[in-house]
């Protein structure tokens, strides 16, 4: 394990799970490497950056919250005042200092509070200012979501802040504008701000929501009943105001001669990230891994080695971390070993040792295949194929209970009728609400950690 450790900063550490045996033309290795990120509270220097911290705690920060006011926010009334109710317990939630806007949803985005394309600072006369606007929030006129991340990310540009951060609600599909509009929206805000978005009821489209929450680093779920809202809402705004620095990404280093096949993240969530890469000198290239506060995570890194002769040993990868610096640079933590792990491949001709599967590679293995087997057995299901659905589904239910997904256990457990677990043998419910299945859909892709 290689630690960074300075008083101001949090500490990343860098783990890394592997069997690095390879039978004898081997050429693929498999890695799962732990980041955690622990004692921050502050990040980088407040005497030499002092316009990126909040007073007295931690980061500055700046968060736009956008609340769809739609038309269906009427049906039922309620809902309209669940999320008036929600977003104005997030405001609660900020910490004096934070900047912070309230964005109005519909077929345009408008500023709720404070107006004039600029952000309010949070403190008790703004927090009460801000809730009073809330009150003109009301129901009417349709969906465009890109109108309201490109507004979004106007107002959280305007802040000098460590941490840009979105929170989104809505309770429809993006009727109001094409995909492709709201895929260049994703494509602009990406690396820009992170995003939490959140699908209430059940009309809404779990592609959207989850590929919004995808694109931004951020997380997605469902509120199937509204009265839930205020609660979410808490929860998720002290999760930002637990944020410690922004924009960290997973460096990899390659020697010549080796590919990166993939590079996922695993825990909490699966996150495909090898498309994202963006290259950073020679055999080098950047994942994005958006913002951390005190948390572990895990990815898996898979590497596509030369062929070389029994005895025979190298460095597949070399795994670091980069941390944005005030003065617009970055710091790899990797630097004279810090905070860096390394990926080795040995060629031996031990049966048993290049036959054994890392316990982690292979409960990463099977959770990644949990998440792609749900998703797969619910178009199916979706698309009247009932022996495809039950055969995925089926799948579904063995790798969760064998890796003691518990909570994706109940949510298939409402899906489908569990004849036996171990082999995977179900049955499809003939009556399913549309919740359950939204829920099981949506936190499809949520994992749990191995156990060590």
């Amino acid at each position: 394990m290689a630690n960074f450790s300075k008083s101001n900063v949090p500490q990343f550490s860098v783990d890394v799970y592997q069997n690095e045996y390879l039978p004898e033309g081997g050429r693929e290795v498999n890695a799962i490497v732990t980041v955690s990120a622990t004692g921050g509270g502050t990040v980088g220097s407040a005497v030499t950056a002092p316009h990126l911290y909040s007073p007295g705690q931690g980061p500055s920060a700046a968060v736009a919250i956008m609340v769809d006011c739609s038309g269906s926010m009427d049906y039922p009334p309620t809902k309209m005042r669940n999320a008036r109710d929600a977003t104005a317990a997030a405001i609660d939630t900020l910490r004096d200092g934070v900047h912070f806007a309230v964005i109005d949803g519909t077929h345009v985005a408008r500023e709720v509070y404070p107006g004039g394309g600029r952000l309010a600072v949070a403190d008790s006369t703004t927090r009460d200012q801000a809730k009073q606007a809330l009150r003109k929030l009301s129901a009417g006129g349709g969906t465009a979501i890109g109108t309201w991340l490109k507004l979004a990310d106007r107002l959280l540009a305007s802040a000098d802040v460590a941490i840009r951060h979105g929170i989104l609600l809505t309770d429809g599909r993006n009727e109001h504008e094409s995909p492709e509009d709201l895929k260049a929206a994703l494509d602009a805000c990406a690396g820009r701000f992170t995003c939490d978005a959140r699908g209430v009821g059940t009309d809404w489209e779990v592609k959207e929501v989850t590929g919004i929450a995808s694109a931004l680093l951020g997380t997605a779920d469902i509120i199937a009943d509204p009265a839930a809202l205020s609660a979410d809402f808490t929860q998720m705004m002290e999760a930002t105001m637990g944020k410690e620095v922004a924009d960290v990404a997973l460096r990899l280093w390659t020697p010549v001669g080796t590919q990166i096949k993939f590079v996922k993240q695993v825990a909490p969530t699966v996150e495909e990230l090898t498309d994202r890469r963006t290259e950073a000198g020679p055999r080098a290239g950047d994942y994005p891994t958006g913002s951390w506060g005190d948390e572990s995570r895990d990815y898996h890194v898979c590497v596509e080695v030369p062929p070389a002769t029994l005895g025979q040993e190298m460095l597949a990868a070399r795994v670091s971390l980069v941390i944005p610096q005030p003065d617009g640079t970055a710091q790899n933590l990797g630097a004279q070993g810090r905070a860096q792990g390394l990926v080795k491949a040995v060629w031996t001709d031990d049966m048993a040792a290049s036959t054994s599967i890392n316990p982690q590679v292979a409960h990463y293995t099977g959770q990644a295949e949990l998440a792609q087997v749900i998703q797969q057995g619910l178009d199916a299901r979706k698309a009247g194929d009932i022996d495809g659905a039950t055969a995925k589904l089926g799948r579904a239910v063995q790798l969760a209970g064998a890796s003691g997904n518990a909570d994706t256990a109940k949510l298939l457990a409402k899906v489908v009728d569990v004849v036996d677990a171990a082999t995977g043998t179900v049955r499809l419910k003939a009556k399913v609400t549309e919740a359950d299945e939204m829920t099981l859909e949506t936190r499809s892709t949520k994992t749990v950690r191995v156990k060590k």
